[in-house]
């Protein structure tokens, strides 16, 4: 029997992004965090995801090439345009997606869910990524489930911009949040304010056949976006946030929960 006679094995992959660039801190996916590399946690969380199969790394970085085969992970060269600064990462994420159709159709495999990660977003464990897939198991209907942070101290209520005249304005008119009577300078005065943190989305592979049809800003998401409950979720950009992460660390002492 020949192999496109053979029914396909449906699986689930994670793609990681990580390049070599980055402005607002330089080598950020490779700073050393607690004895490892800021981007070995993602790759830590796959490999230990009982539902998780295949590992593979979009990147443009030697080091982060070599790291991630450490971790079993098979690497997709990113391509000059997509590396850059002004890249967008759900672009990345398409084109890594559509790379791994390709080599999962040559072995008569199929994609059933798409775990996607941020190298400079280490806090995730594997019992997170369990818990998206298994989300998405039990509802058909869903899109995507991703880790979700509370951070009501961000809230848009709080949010401010300059004006023409130098002055701090409301970023969003406070009537969006319903009657302005009922609101305060008590952070949780509008309600819980959830953070899709980055650290994880567990996504249907028509989330990034129809990218274009996602809801803003990260349309890898889709439409139909359950959370998966963290705390402290975060992609790492700025240095003020090392501390924050090596906290979070600390709190899941360095391991993966099971």
């Amino acid at each position: 029997m020949s192999n496109k006679s053979k029914k396909q094995k449906s699986i689930i992959c994670a793609l990681m992004l990580g390049r070599a660039g980055s402005i607002t801190l330089p080598g950020k996916n490779i700073l050393p965090i607690l004895g490892k590399k800021l981007c070995e946690y993602p790759l830590i969380a796959a490999s230990k995801s009982k539902y998780i199969e295949r590992i593979f790394v979009s990147t443009d970085c030697p080091i982060i090439s070599k790291i991630s085969k450490n971790y079993n992970a098979s690497i997709i060269k990113r391509p000059a345009k997509l590396a850059t600064h002004e890249a967008l990462g759900e672009d990345a994420f398409r084109h890594g997606y559509f790379e791994i159709k390709k080599i999962l159709t040559a072995e008569n495999k199929k994609i059933e869910l798409m775990v996607l990660l941020f190298a400079n977003a280490p806090t995730i464990t594997n019992k997170l990524i369990n818990e998206g897939v298994e989300i998405l198991k039990k509802n058909s209907s869903l899109d995507s489930a991703v880790t979700t942070s509370i951070y009501n101290m961000w809230s848009p209520l709080r949010a401010r911009k300059i004006d023409k005249e130098g002055t701090l304005k409301p970023f969003v008119p406070f009537e969006t949040f319903g009657n302005p009577k009922t609101l305060n300078c008590d952070r949780d005065s509008q309600g819980n304010v959830y953070y899709a943190d980055m650290s994880a989305s567990v996504v249907r592979p028509h989330c990034l056949e129809k990218l274009e049809e996602g809801l803003l800003p990260q349309k890898w998401m889709g439409k139909k976006i359950a959370p998966i409950l963290s705390w402290g979720g975060c992609d790492v950009d700025y240095e003020w946030q090392i501390p924050m992460v090596e906290f979070w660390l600390r709190k899941h002492s360095f391991k993966n929960e099971k």
